[in-house]
Order: structure tokens, then C-alpha cells, then sequence
């Protein structure tokens, strides 16, 4: 099954994984299986079909998640982000210029004040 609708992708994914779990439940709690045990029973069985069957509206899901957490990010929000990050580690000065010359490889690098050539 190819889905290329981000929201045909939901709810394809969303009403099928309903299903995998109610469908199960009623079968196992019609036949008498105490309702708690049989909630367990059907969670792992809808996992387990998810797993099977889901992937591609899974990964078409969770790009979409991607490129909307993603949409305005600029390349200052990621020099950021990363310098934010490696704050614990003690490298963030490090990382922040790996980080610059990553983004803009071939922006002319500006000579920094205290080493600009005096008139």
C-alpha cells in the first residue's frame, strides 16, 4: 500500500492501528478472557501487525512529523540547537564553528576584529 498524502498516510495509519487492537479485544474478551488480560493480549497483537503491515505508512507519517517540527529552522536555529546540545559536553565552541562552516562551506569567512589589518 503506497501512500503519498501526508493526511491520507494519518489516517490510514491512525484507523488501521484502532483496528488492530479492537478487533482483537472483542475476540478475545467474547470468548471470556477477563477484559485486562485480554487489553494486553490485543496490545501485542496490534503492535506486532503494525509492525507487519504498517511500515510504509509509518515512515510517510513520521516525515511528515520531520519536515513540519523542520519547516522554519534556518541555519542559525541549527547552529544553535547543536551549540545548546553540546553545552554539557564542554565543546560547544567547537562544535558551533564545525557547525558554521558546515552550513555555509563557501560563504567568504570575515577576518575577525582583533586580527582586521590596521591602516
Amino acid at each position: 500500500m503506497r501512500v503519498k498524502n501526508t493526511r491520507s498516510a494519518w489516517l490510514v495509519y491512525i484507523v488501521l492501528r484502532l483496528l488492530f487492537f479492537a478487533v482483537p479485544f472483542a475476540a478475545l474478551y467474547l470468548i471470556g478472557i477477563q477484559p485486562w488480560l485480554a487489553a494486553i493480549f490485543a496490545a501485542l497483537i496490534g503492535v506486532a501487525l503494525s509492525v507487519i503491515f504498517l511500515s510504509r505508512s509509518r515512515a510517510t507519517a513520521s516525515e511528515s512529523i520531520y519536515d513540519w517540527r523542520n519547516r522554519d529552522r534556518t541555519a542559525d536555529d541549527i547552529v544553535e540547537d547543536e551549540a545548546v546540545d553540546a553545552e554539557g559536553d564542554g565543546s560547544a565552541t567547537a562544535l558551533t564553528n564545525n557547525a558554521a562552516d558546515r552550513v555555509a562551506p563557501d560563504a567568504e569567512q570575515e577576518t575577525p576584529p582583533h586580527q582586521a589589518p590596521r591602516d
